[in-house]
């Protein structure tokens, strides 16, 4: 199925439908086209970022809150954000403690310096505004504070990419379309085209004040986890 992008200006209202659609198949599907390894790489993103019993999490874009209860378990504080309503929903129904409530990437209803760690999963590529998510998740981070941003990829070795490819562009809509929404599920491989390559969004992350930017690969360059620490200052 041909996959039309949104402009920028109807972006934000397409992918909260979309995502308000796919909620009751959210977790199914990822299990399913990762051979459940997205819990894998979610945990190794806590890893990163040293997630510790009693530091203050923000979720962003938590959709049905996978991160959050992983967060949870390690003893963590959360607040899950989200822009769409209907996965809030269904991360509610999941009797998740700490704080759910839908709000903007690019306008965070939280004070300055207040959260000790980020984590946000596969969402990076569905902000409007990348420059304005990465400010808005400096601002609200203490000194010092680290964040941890899962997310796709394209693998750079040819043979390699020529078979993601194949899975993620066509086997990948091909299942949405008989298991889920195929609208939806051609979308988000398409989106990929929304996310800037590392040697644009590393210099984009460190000029929001972010140090020590790493990307670690997995996958066979098929995932990226992005990690950066607030500087001190």
């Amino acid at each position: 199925m041909a996959v039309n992008l949104p402009a920028a200006a109807d972006k934000a209202v397409v992918v909260e439908a979309m995502f308000d659609r796919i909620a009751p198949h959210y977790d199914r599907m990822n299990r399913l086209l990762t051979l459940g390894m997205d819990q894998r790489w979610r945990r190794r993103t806590l890893e990163l970022v040293d997630l510790r019993a009693g530091q203050l999490v923000l979720d962003l874009a938590c959709g049905t809150g996978d991160f959050a209860e992983l967060c949870r378990a390690r003893g963590a504080r959360v607040v899950a954000l989200d822009y769409a309503a209907r996965m809030l929903d269904h991360a509610k129904a999941r009797g998740l403690g700490g704080t759910l409530a839908r709000a903007d990437a690019l306008r965070l209803p939280l004070r300055g310096a207040s959260i000790d760690v980020i984590v946000c999963g596969f969402a990076l590529r569905n902000f409007t505004s990348l420059p304005e998510a990465f400010a808005e998740m400096a601002r609200v981070l203490k000194p010092g504070g680290r964040v941890g941003l899962l997310e796709v990829a394209r693998p750079s070795q040819p043979l390699v990419r020529l078979g993601h490819s194949i899975y993620f562009d066509r086997v990948v809509p091909l299942v949405g379309r008989f298991l889920a929404d195929p609208r939806a599920y051609s979308y988000l491989p398409a989106s990929t085209a929304y996310l800037p390559p590392w040697d644009e969004l590393r210099p984009m992350l460190e000029s929001v004040g972010l140090a020590d930017v790493a990307r670690e690969q997995a996958m066979l360059g098929a995932v990226q986890i992005l990690t950066g620490r607030r500087e001190n200052r």
